[in-house]
């Protein structure tokens, strides 16, 4: 049975075999009797990115009144749809994402529920994904931001777009101008800042054949 359990960078949650290298949650927004989702998209402000294995826990996905398992191609795409690293199973890359998160040299620095409500705003409009004009700067934006031109999501990776599939990236494309932001800008500054998210291998093969053909 094929779960409808799997995150696109535009934050729909979708049935498909692929599997992806990171997990995560919403809240609970499933019926453990049928393992299909409700018709809420979350229940609780936080939503992470985790980690597929943590310690020896092994969890039966969507089978319990917990927290629904949702699955992410990589951490970039978990970043796009509105996730941030989990404190609990991903303490260092939560400690590294709010240190580079907006104004995160305030004092005190941002708590997760700062960064959470900071988050929500930017990531939904209603019940929908939020997407954003592209900043105005002069600089390009960071390694692993989403954009969304032609109607497919691309990931930015060394000046050029991506176009992302659960398979991977495909080939190096232009960044258009008309293309509109889908990771939300917070999470933008805090790659501009210096976090590095998980990318999927997929972007060196493209990166690789993109420079061979030169």
């Amino acid at each position: 049975m094929t779960l409808q359990n799997r995150v696109t960078p535009l934050g729909d949650i979708v049935a498909t075999e692929a599997r992806g290298l990171f997990t995560g949650n919403r809240g609970i927004i499933h019926d453990p009797a049928t393992r299909t989702l409700l018709t809420r998209r979350w229940t609780n402000p936080a939503w992470l990115v985790c980690a597929l294995q943590w310690r020896d826990v092994r969890r039966d996905v969507m089978a319990t009144r917990s927290w629904t398992e949702l699955f992410f191609l990589d951490e970039a795409t978990a970043l796009a749809a509105g996730h941030r690293p989990c404190f609990y199973c991903r303490r260092a890359a939560a400690e590294d994402f709010r240190a580079c998160f907006p104004r995160a040299r305030a004092a005190p620095p941002p708590s997760a529920r700062d960064m959470d409500r900071t988050l929500h705003a930017e990531r939904l409009q209603g019940r929908a994904k939020r997407v954003h004009d592209l900043p105005a700067r002069s600089e390009p934006l960071p390694d692993g931001t989403f954009i969304l031109q032609g109607g497919v999501p691309h990931m930015v990776f060394a000046g050029a777009a991506l176009p992302w599939s659960w398979a991977g990236y495909g080939a190096l494309t232009e960044c258009r101008s008309d293309a509109r932001l889908i990771t939300p800008p917070s999470s933008v500054a805090a790659l501009q800042s210096g976090y590095r998210p998980v990318i999927h291998e997929s972007v060196l093969q493209a990166v690789g054949e993109t420079r061979a053909g030169l």
